[in-house]
């Protein structure tokens, strides 16, 4: 079989506007970026509120494993077999971010037959969104240090600016910097730092503006540090909301692209589920939801991560309702979360996939019975799966109340997905509505206490007396109602990213606790995660290249 890359290349890609006209775009509505990818106006999408919403469906999955699980590759395949079956249906994907593209992750554009194209566009440049929201980041930044310079008026406590610049690539030194050296004329000289742009307040006020105004208010909140005395400063307070918001406003409208079997896709935003809040722009799903009967989307990483902010964050602040969830998982992933290694997941191993399964069976609870969701279990077939490995799976889910689809659009595309289809329509009939983990009353500790112990098995959490304190003070501020997001390893239930399968008892550690004032929630770090990565041994990057042609080669 060709590559993914392959593949994407040989595609018949329709001109953009045919594919907007499935859904009753016009030319007029669309900004084209060439002839295969498109803005849609925010003036056109505002003109279809009185429409009425079709059917929201999360796809989400297991705790992810060096063996791959597909999550992405499932949003689109469902959505071409949602289509194949005469569904009319808007796919919503999140914006891949460079820095998996070149580290180890690789892009964000499905696999195999169940692609979005154009491929190398969407996991490159593609319209340039993310680097207008670094742009934006960055600029307060400047003004931060400028004002500082020029006398500062607010009288910014240097040592206490939270704001960090950003950069879409995974560079671990620069997790922590100095700025301002050589001199006065380069300003004040101060610790600073950089993170990964998807982990930025930035890129999250981004996905859950509503529009241009809200994007604005929203910008104008975040809090960049304090003075001497305690008093928070905002970006408002410098001017530098609207300036910001000069070069966000067009990046505001969402992409619209196409799947290889050319239904419409929109791409937009694209933070981190491990590191942030793991959803793509309400404007997108907003907006498809007017559009089709049925909109397939995903959340970040596993459903303990991307699905809980999901629920917690974008669906509290937007009262988005999803009436169904995909869980995906894979025979391969399961065995490693039953303990074998990678090299030896391609034999059959039932005693491995029995142990394993306790990570699924977790999921599929937090799923049904925290967020109150029907659900069905998507297995991502491989070619080395055996009867006896899947019927297992399908056995321990029939005990759970789950059903088991074996889907294959990786290989096959929509047609490879129509099962899973008609199974998510079934499900979706029964009208359920999302419950959230903790209601807003609860204190901010409390509310990372409930995530800990009901979604990840925790028995509690700790935090220093200087964590504690801080939540005391955005407490008493009027921040105690913003929901949590939790930055944590997303390769296990606990903080240890090397604990496989479903740990219990184990503590949960606050490290560190950031105000996202103008995302409206509070960022609680726990564990060893960084907001900036850093690259692995072998980056994908060495593999990356182009040919004589202009052909881009390696990337997937």
């Amino acid at each position: 079989m060709p590559s993914d890359i392959e593949i994407a290349q040989n595609a018949n890609i329709e001109k953009i506007v045919k594919i907007a006209s499935k859904i009753g775009i016009s030319e007029t509505s669309l900004i084209p970026y060439g002839h295969s990818k498109a803005k849609v106006t925010l003036d056109f999408l505002s003109s279809l509120k009185s429409k009425q919403d079709g059917k929201l469906i999360l796809v989400t999955a297991i705790s992810p494993t060096p063996a791959g699980e597909g999550k992405t590759t499932t949003t689109v395949g469902l959505g071409d077999g949602l289509n194949r079956i005469g569904k009319n249906t808007v796919i919503c994907l999140r914006e891949p971010s460079l820095g998996p593209v070149f580290g180890v992750k690789g892009g964000a554009a499905g696999g195999g037959y169940a692609q979005i194209v154009p491929m190398e566009d969407i996991n490159l440049h593609f319209t340039g969104d993310f680097s207008a929201i670094a742009l934006a980041n960055n600029l307060l930044s400047a003004m931060i240090d400028n004002h500082i310079h020029q006398g500062n008026a607010l009288n910014i406590d240097s040592r206490r600016v939270t704001w960090k610049r950003v950069v879409d690539m995974n560079d671990r030194a620069l997790r922590d910097v100095a700025v301002g050296l050589g001199g006065p004329g380069n300003g004040y000289t101060r610790q600073d730092g950089f993170d990964i742009v998807v982990a930025s307040e930035v890129m999250a006020i981004f996905c859950l503006a509503e529009s241009v105004e809200d994007l604005k208010s929203r910008l104008g909140q975040i809090v960049i540090g304090t003075t001497r005395e305690g008093k928070l400063i905002h970006a408002r307070e410098l001017n530098a909301h609207g300036a910001m918001t000069v070069l966000l406003k067009d990046a505001l409208q969402p992409n619209l692209v196409q799947t290889l079997e050319n239904n419409p896709a929109f791409v937009h935003g694209g933070p981190f589920a491990n590191i942030a809040h793991g959803c793509n722009s309400v404007i997108a799903t907003k907006s498809a939801l007017k559009l089709g009967d049925y909109v397939v989307t995903e959340a970040g990483f596993g459903a303990d991560l991307g699905a809980e902010k999901f629920i917690d964050i974008k669906c509290r602040k937007t009262d988005l309702k999803p009436c169904v969830a995909v869980i995906v998982a894979t025979v391969r992933a399961l065995k490693y979360h039953g303990g074998i290694e990678v090299k030896n997941l391609n034999s059959e191993n039932c005693d491995a996939l029995e142990k394993g399964l306790v990570n699924l069976e977790r999921h599929v609870h937090n799923v049904k019975s925290n967020y109150g969701l029907p659900c069905v279990v998507s297995i991502n077939k491989f070619n080395f799966d055996t009867i006896k490995e899947v019927e297992i799976i399908k056995k321990r889910m029939t005990t759970l109340g789950v059903s088991v689809v074996l889907a294959e659009h990786w290989a096959k595309g929509g047609e490879g997905a129509e099962d899973l289809a008609k199974e998510v329509v079934r499900l979706s009939e029964l009208n359920s509505q999302p419950t959230y983990v903790y209601p807003d009353e609860d204190t901010l500790l409390e509310k990372v206490r409930k995530v800990a112990m009901n979604i990840y098995g925790a028995s509690d959490i700790t935090a220093s007396s200087k964590v504690k304190a801080q939540l005391e003070t955005w407490e008493k501020s009027g921040f105690g109602k913003y929901p949590v997001c939790i930055a944590k390893t997303q390769s296990s239930f606990s903080t240890d990213a090397s604990i496989r399968g479903a740990p219990s008892g184990h503590i949960v550690n606050i490290r560190e606790v950031r105000l996202a004032a103008g995302a409206e929630f509070i960022v609680a770090v726990c564990g060893e995660i960084m907001t900036m990565p850093g690259l692995p041994r072998f980056p994908s990057a060495e593999k990356i290249d182009v040919d004589s042609g202009g052909k881009v080669i390696g990337l997937f």
